[in-house]
């Protein structure tokens, strides 16, 4: 599976350490005009515990306190350093709109199903039973 590589071609100017940017994403979509990447989804794969507070505050700043958690950010300049910054203790995808998740989606999307149905109750009654 091939990976698109993606580069930062925004009107402001980037600094030179960001225009060698390049973020592996996921593959394009099948269809004729692929959804326009507008996210990174960042991923803390890595401890931090044995790094500096620079790095410390880096990984604080773009939202990530522990192993395994998932931040969304928009793509901007600023995100993109601290990305740098900390490269090798995260993972990072280029995502489109539509897949931007906050906190309280991302929990109940882990939640497992209930298992069962509530079809009524004693207090309102039961609806056709």
């Amino acid at each position: 599976m091939a990976a698109r590589v993606c580069r930062y071609t925004t009107a402001p100017a980037l600094s030179p350490r960001l225009t060698n940017l390049r973020l592996i994403s996921t593959p394009p979509a099948p269809s004729d005009s692929p959804p326009k990447t507008t996210h990174f989804k960042i991923t803390l794969r890595r401890s931090a515990i044995s790094l500096g507070e620079k790095k410390k505050g880096t990984l604080a700043a773009l939202g990530l306190h522990r192993r395994n958690q998932t931040v969304f950010h928009p793509h901007k300049p600023d995100i993109a350093g601290k990305i740098l910054a900390v490269k090798e203790l995260l993972e990072v995808r280029n995502v489109p709109e539509s897949e931007v998740r906050d906190k309280l989606q991302q929990r109940e999307e882990r939640k497992a199903p209930k298992g069962y149905k509530v079809v009524g109750s004693r207090v309102g009654g039961l609806d056709g039973v």
